[in-house]
């Protein structure tokens, strides 16, 4: 994934749905800030699901709402939401400050 001049690795999950994300690869999105802890957008196709209530969000995780809203975390916290997984970012130390406030363009490919 890269924000700006910024790459960072994310380990896909082991799942239907994020095999399926990768396929989509690459994509250039224009994220939008919401609630001030994740960016969001929605994907050209619907990915498969298997929503779960994780409790706790962390900082990096990479997450599908529904079908087709990608949902990148970027700070900690609790919720009621489910989601379906798709992946983490492997060190997400500086993905707070990468994203910053807004929207953020970010490119998801494999390599």
């Amino acid at each position: 994934m890269t924000v700006g001049q910024q790459r960072f690795a994310i380990t896909l999950a082991d799942n239907e749905s994020a095999r399926a994300f990768a396929e989509l690869l690459p994509l250039t999105l224009d994220m939008p800030d919401l609630n001030g802890n994740e960016k969001h957008v929605e994907l050209p196709k619907a990915l498969p699901t298997n929503a779960g209530r994780p409790g706790t969000i962390r900082n990096g995780d990479l997450m599908l709402y529904g079908s087709k809203t990608l949902v990148l975390f970027y700070l900690t916290f609790e919720s009621s939401y489910a989601y379906t997984r798709l992946g983490r970012v492997d060190d997400a130390g500086n993905l707070s400050r990468a994203l910053g406030s807004g929207s953020s363009r970010i490119t998801f490919s494999r390599n």
